[in-house]
């Protein structure tokens, strides 16, 4: 078993030299299409599969769709920030903490699947809806020390709903589900 490739199963996020429009409209709807797609890989796992991990020391299947609820919804919050203010610093989070909570590690997906729906939903009218010049707008990352252009989050939040998806379908590949 090859640990990168069960932490990475779609690879890490590149950054394109240049973003083009045809890329954000792509990025854009797998940010658009993935509660869809989570809520089919899921929604019938028993509570045995959902308390499976990804890998060894990975979280549960359960605790990455909670971690997705968790990571979109600062993600919108980010870029309101970002879309409404001059180069705001955002909060950062631990999110390998927040995993670790009763309401990640143990209860149940439906109130997660509904909060990705209904963010998802929001987020996508908001992508759709950005002027050339939002683009460019920016929000500081303390933690990473860098300044996120939103058309860069943008493909960085594709790739991380592809990513735990693939976390989602390989470990259910692997197991015969």
């Amino acid at each position: 078993m090859n640990i990168e490739l069960l932490k990475y199963p779609t690879g890490k996020f590149i950054k394109p030299t240049l973003i083009t429009k045809d890329i954000l409209k792509k990025w854009i709807s797998d940010i658009s299409t993935f509660p869809q797609r989570l809520s089919s890989e899921v929604i019938n796992l028993t509570d045995e599969q959902l308390d499976t991990p990804y890998r060894p020391d990975g979280w549960t299947i359960r605790q990455v769709v909670h971690h997705c609820a968790d990571s979109h919804m600062n993600s919108l919050i980010r870029l309101k920030l970002a879309l409404t203010e001059d180069k705001p610093t955002i909060k950062p989070y631990y999110e390998d903490r927040w995993a670790e909570l009763p309401d990640s590690k143990n209860m149940q997906i439906e109130p997660s699947l509904k909060m990705i729906e209904g963010i998802h939903e929001r987020w996508t009218v908001l992508l759709n809806n950005l002027a050339e010049s939002d683009y460019s707008k920016i929000f500081i990352h303390p933690e990473h020390g860098k300044e996120f252009r939103i058309d860069e989050n943008i493909g960085v939040y594709a790739w991380h709903c592809n990513h735990h998806l693939a976390h989602i379908t390989e470990t259910k590949t692997r197991n015969n589900w």
